[in-house]
């Protein structure tokens, strides 16, 4: 049982199609079923590591060039 809620609940499809891209783009067996519990721990953490970098550069480009004054 998952305990992350999404904020969002329509975005459950996006955040799949992320998953999807990012595991295809490194050449990761992404099961169309949902279940991937025969993946490595490694190959969860670059999938996982990506979404984050995909995430962050879309919310940067959406805020524009002010997300860069840190």
């Amino acid at each position: 049982m998952s305990r992350n809620n999404l904020v969002v609940p329509q975005a459950q499809a996006a955040l799949n199609q992320i998953k999807y891209e990012v595991a295809q783009q490194f050449g990761i067996q992404w099961s169309p079923d949902g279940y991937n519990g025969n993946m490595t721990t490694r190959d969860a953490g670059i999938i996982g590591g990506n979404i984050t970098r995909t995430l962050i550069q879309i919310a940067e480009q959406s805020l524009g060039a002010g997300a860069r004054r840190f």
